[in-house]
């Protein structure tokens, strides 16, 4: 059952033509991201290899999943996308609206596509017996964006979980954890970005709102243009091979221009069930933060969701992270 871009916003209402995201957008696309970043200041945001990846999604076509809205000038002024596993259970929304072009409803004009296209998305996924589950809506903000949380609460959206933003900072003495006997730790190498990855999906088995991630989304995340393989490590089991651990680090330098430091980014840090209670993710952790240090950087950074079931909040605090922003999920059912 295909699903077609509809539900367009309104042309006349909204002052800007709507139609999806192309590759010869990238440049007006990212312009828009950018320009919206620098009066709005996220954490993080999308660049152009961001968006190549968007648009090379086979499992959330741009055509019926990105949204751009021009103005008379082909300046691109808003966007929306919407992504979805074809079996799982929820969609996740990113937009964003030009500064100078807010407060004129275009905001809840690309959140009202979005939910259209969540519902004709689920249509097809249930028709194609990939998914029984109901059309429901999830989008990340942070805390510091009111207006964003406003016009989420005005279209019905409630708050179901909250995340931390976490630093430590590496001018102070630096942990050293060893690895208990049997286990060997290595940096990140393109023989184990498959092995990674089922380590993944078992790790993250019980994370609230994690689903299994697949070859496309993984190489996405493996891939990231800011993803810094050096800085980043795995812990093999000697008796087996297997990946019992590991923690995939990013650096932006964008993002050390912006925000006045530099900061390692641990991205993912995950530990296999069978492997969890021997201080693989305290090695880890120790490990990312001295390479950090030796390569010039000056905080380690993380997010954590405030309610993880493995006790990670403490693990972090125990590492001498301390919270320094917070962000929610927010959600609603279509």
């Amino acid at each position: 059952m295909p699903f077609e871009p509809a539900n367009l916003p309104d042309a006349t209402a909204t002052g800007l033509s709507w139609r999806p995201a192309t590759m010869e957008d990238l440049e007006n696309w990212a312009g828009l991201i950018a320009r919206t970043a620098a009066a709005e200041h996220p954490v993080w945001y999308e660049k152009r290899g961001d968006l190549v990846h968007i648009l090379e999604s086979v499992k959330n076509p741009a055509e019926t999943s990105t949204l751009l809205g021009l103005d008379s000038d082909g300046v691109a002024r808003a966007y929306g996308r919407i992504a979805k596993n074809p079996d799982g259970d929820k969609a996740t929304g990113t937009a964003c609206v030009d500064p100078a072009w807010q407060q004129r409803g275009i905001g809840s004009a690309v959140l009202l596509w979005q939910e259209g296209q969540v519902r004709t998305r689920f249509q097809a996924d249930q028709a194609a017996g990939h998914t029984t589950a109901p059309p429901r809506l999830r989008i990340q903000t942070e805390e510091q964006h009111e207006h964003q949380a406003t016009l989420l609460m005005g279209h019905g959206y409630g708050a179901v979980r909250w995340f931390n933003e976490m630093h430590r900072s590496l001018s102070t003495d630096l942990p050293h954890v060893p690895l208990g006997e049997g286990l060997e730790l290595r940096t990140l190498d393109q023989i184990f970005f498959e092995p990674v990855r089922q380590a993944h999906n078992d790790a993250f088995r019980d994370h609230w709102g994690s689903e299994p991630r697949d070859e496309e989304s993984w190489r996405f995340t493996i891939e990231e243009p800011t993803a810094r393989h050096d800085l980043s490590a795995v812990v093999i089991d000697s008796a087996t091979g297997e990946v019992a651990g590991y923690q995939l680090t990013s650096f932006d330098p964008d993002s050390a221009r912006d925000r006045g430091y530099k900061e390692g980014y641990t991205e993912l840090l995950g530990v296999r069930r069978a492997y969890r209670g021997r201080g693989i993710a305290q090695a880890l952790l120790s490990d990312a933060m001295n390479r950090y240090a030796s390569a010039g950087m000056e905080v380690a950074s993380l997010d954590v969701d405030s309610a993880n079931p493995t006790g990670a909040l403490e693990l972090y605090l125990g590492m001498g992270y301390e919270p320094v922003n917070r962000s929610m999920t927010w959600e609603k059912m279509l």
